[in-house]
């Protein structure tokens, strides 16, 4: 066998080397996206509440004439997926992200209404509308309530004094603000 020249060699080394240099960092940039997918995941939580509530809200019946917007019900949610503690806990988390409001039902059941933010200021808008045109003096209060009340309380219900001291950040508030909100169908008392 013939001798390999000693600069061949070298060149073989050479070339073994960077491709083990290339094979590290092939390695570390898998390494890396990997990271950046999985954190990408965990930003990007999509839970079985959330899906069921999207597919809820789709299928709220449009209709012209009646100006609700669209609610689920908690039970509904419940029957559409499996865990409730999970429901439970999907609910309270969107509602502090300001994605969900809830509402006590009078029916006599305990059952919440769930209503996207967006909806519930849709109807706070188009209840404002209508008001407006009755009562054209008063509605600064909706406003008012807009600002301070729903961005700072997130439970269900809310005790008299504690509205009027949300409300008072908005201007002075007389009983008849407190009458029209409830008119309005946006408190009950």
């Amino acid at each position: 066998m013939g001798k390999i020249p000693l600069n061949s060699k070298g060149k073989k080394r050479r070339r073994e080397k960077e491709e083990e240099e290339e094979a590290e960092e092939n390695e570390a940039e898998d390494k890396r996206s990997n990271h950046e997918t999985s954190s990408l995941e965990n930003n990007l939580t999509f839970s079985d509440t959330l899906i069921a509530l999207r597919i809820m809200h789709a299928q709220f019946p449009k209709l012209e004439k009646v100006s609700i917007q669209p609610f689920i019900l908690r039970s509904q949610l419940y029957s559409s997926v499996n865990d409730r503690t999970q429901v439970d806990r999907d609910l309270e988390s969107l509602k502090k992200e300001k994605v969900l409001r809830a509402f006590k039902l009078n029916t006599g059941q305990d059952d919440d209404a769930i209503m996207f933010m967006e909806d519930y200021l849709n109807q706070i808008k188009s209840v404002e509308k209508r008001m407006k045109e009755k009562t054209k003096d008063e509605t600064a209060v909706f406003d008012w309530f807009k600002s301070y009340v729903i961005v700072s309380k997130l439970d269900p219900s809310i005790e008299h004094q504690e509205l009027c001291s949300l409300l008072s950040l908005g201007g002075k508030v007389k009983d008849e603000h407190v009458s029209l909100l409830i008119n309005a169908g946006l408190l009950v008392s």
